[in-house]
């Protein structure tokens, strides 16, 4: 999915934000923005951005098939965006769980974890947390399950 530089501080953006963002697109006031304008706005703030993935970008998301992207679209982008990037680190906190790279935490991962981050606990405590949000019972945390527990 397309994810232009400023889509990771989406999450610190409220809605009247969203349409500076758009204005500052949108460089002819027409009140949509062009591929030709993506591109030349994004590229100022965020190296290069060629033409062409511009216009990915705007067939992608533009929702009434005009050819450009109108405020609505915008937001949906960002908000995509924000959701991209909790994804990723979530996934990013889930690997430094995972201490031996196995692809699950276990009782001695997050027993290890939590002593890092200043947290002693035993394995019998750690055992007890991972089963709160074990949903397949098979004792250790999936990354899906992870996900859930930091919900």
């Amino acid at each position: 999915m397309f994810n232009p530089p400023f889509c990771r501080y989406s999450n610190m953006v409220n809605a009247g934000e969203f349409e500076v963002v758009f204005r500052r697109l949108d460089e002819d006031g027409d009140g949509k923005v062009s591929p030709s304008e993506l591109s030349h706005r994004l590229s100022l703030i965020g190296g290069d951005f060629l033409m062409k993935e511009a216009e990915l970008a705007v067939e992608s998301l533009d929702s009434d098939g005009d050819g450009l992207l109108g405020l609505e679209d915008l937001v949906r982008l960002m908000e995509a965006g924000g959701e991209e990037e909790k994804l990723h680190d979530l996934r990013e906190a889930f690997h430094l769980y995972d201490i031996d790279n196995c692809g699950f935490i276990r009782a001695k991962d997050l027993k290890t974890m939590l002593g890092r981050l200043g947290e002693s606990r035993s394995i019998d405590e750690c055992e007890v947390m991972i089963n709160k949000f074990d949903l397949n019972g098979d004792g250790v945390l999936s990354f899906e399950e992870f996900m859930v527990m930091m919900k």
